[in-house]
């Protein structure tokens, strides 16, 4: 293939990775965003394939083989629910490709490159190698703690910022080592580096809450865009690099409105809490009172008298993969007359918009389906509120406890609802590790116990009621 060719494929590809961003953002097109990036991605790799500079198809497919089956394979048997892990992942992947090419690339240097141009890429290795090992140990550190292998609880060591600079002293220190050292002799001070940022990407995650980890998640999404642009840089690759811009751009545009809407401070997140004050003691002590239980056939009955009811449902409902239930409930309430709308929190789930895919796939309407600060304000009309499997994003003390570690953090204001009905297995704190006082007030109600088998049972006992249809509201 020319490269006359090769780059038009290219060019072709870029538009095609566009066009899936932008088809992406909405759920009624993300399917079609979704083949865009299949087929650029395809066109990508077989232009590179056939490109005139590259030879030696033994190894390529030596590789290329056994990475298609694995990942075909990954993506196969993956649960929605760990989806989130497998996304950390791959991003893993993402930082350790960058470390091996610009350490190869380091390796294999070019005698062209001569004065200015040796100096720009002996930088473009070294910044390339940082960031694809900050990426690639705060990326497995994040599956740790999605994977509950790791605590969630943030990890606050003495002086964790003094480490933190320390080591990007070290990093600075070790670059000028590694820009003076003639040939390939700065290899000892670029592996030094490679460590440093590797436990320096180990502590930033680490010493991320678990509440914050939705942001996390789309922040190395972005770490693993610039570390495959910069082994672009590194290979000479305008796909590379533009590919990596995108996902780079994308991914910190996401954490940035996560933040907001979580009312976090970006780069306090992204340092592990540096510059945020430490919250008083003693306002956050377990909430006082009694929680009321409830039964599947006494939910059926507030439901069936209802003339408003908001779902809002949360990680606990995909770990049950309730939604198909769900969606049978709801067309049987809409069916009666009775407006049945979703609130989705920003964050609920463990992944940026994680409630919506599941939602989708059980054939939820879309136009049901609105975001927080769509619904808010709606509380306080609704006669039901339904929360499966939902804690943080529902917890009062966020607004009402100013010593709270999610103090500020907009909720789903649900308590404003008439009546609410709260399923989960028992009254544990949420991932944020915090009580919710929620579960205490006077107009809610317990459903304890497996969200499918409680909303199944509340499904089964919707079906065979003979209650008559209502007058919409």
């Amino acid at each position: 293939m020319t490269n006359n060719l090769v780059t038009l494929a290219y060019i072709t590809a870029i538009v095609l990775f566009i066009l899936s961003l932008g088809g992406l953002s909405n759920q009624e097109t993300a399917k079609r965003g979704n083949l865009y990036g299949i087929v650029g991605m395809v066109l990508a790799i077989s232009a590179t394939a056939f490109s005139a500079g590259l030879t030696n198809y033994v190894a390529l497919v030596g590789v290329l083989v056994p990475g298609v089956v694995i990942g075909a394979l990954m993506a196969s048997r993956v649960e929605m629910t760990a989806m989130p892990e497998l996304v950390a992942m791959l991003h893993s992947f993402v930082g350790l490709a960058a470390v091996l090419v610009g350490v190869g690339n380091y390796l294999q240097p070019e005698a062209a490159l001569v004065g200015a141009e040796e100096t720009i890429h002996l930088l473009e290795i070294y910044i390339g190698v940082f960031i694809g090992a900050v990426t690639f140990t705060g990326s497995v550190v994040a599956f740790g703690k999605l994977k509950a292998i790791i605590s969630s609880k943030p990890l606050t060591l003495p002086g964790r910022h003094l480490l933190n600079i320390g080591l990007l002293v070290g990093t600075v220190a070790l670059g000028v080592v590694f820009m003076g050292a003639a040939g390939t002799a700065g290899l000892p001070a670029l592996l030094g580096m490679c460590g440093l940022a590797g436990l320096l990407g180990i502590h930033l995650v680490a010493a991320i809450g678990g509440a914050d980890m939705p942001v996390v998640i789309s922040m190395l999404n972005s770490y693993s865009g610039w570390a495959a642009a910069a082994a672009g840089f590194m290979l000479s690759n305008d796909l590379l690099i533009v590919t990596g811009a995108l996902v780079g751009s994308s991914g910190a545009i996401l954490s940035i409105i996560m933040c907001r809407a979580m009312n976090r401070s970006f780069l306090s997140v992204i340092l592990g809490g540096f510059g945020n004050a430490p919250a008083a003691k003693g306002g956050s002590s377990a909430p006082g009172g009694e929680a009321t239980s409830t039964t599947a056939a006494e939910t059926v009955e507030l439901l069936t008298q209802a003339n408003s009811v908001i779902i809002t449902p949360g990680y606990g409902m995909a770990v049950a993969q309730a939604q198909h239930a769900v969606a049978d409930i709801t067309k049987i309430l809409r069916d009666r007359g009775t407006q049945v709308r979703f609130g989705i929190h920003p964050v609920a789930g463990r992944l940026p918009g994680h409630m919506n895919v599941l939602l989708a796939e059980a054939n939820v309407p879309y136009d049901i389906v609105l975001e927080m600060d769509e619904i808010n304000e709606d509380f306080s009309e609704t006669d039901v509120v339904l929360v499966i499997g939902a804690n943080d994003t529902v917890n009062p003390s966020a607004l009402e406890d100013p010593t709270s570690p999610i103090a500020g953090m907009p909720v789903l204001e649900v308590w404003q609802a008439q009546n609410v009905v709260v399923m989960k297995r028992s009254l544990s704190v949420g991932y944020a590790g915090v009580d919710n006082p929620l579960f205490y007030k006077e107009n809610t109600q317990m459903l304890f116990g497996d969200a499918k088998a409680n909303v199944s049972a509340i499904l089964a006992e919707m079906q065979k009621s003979k209650v008559p249809a209502m007058a919409s509201a």
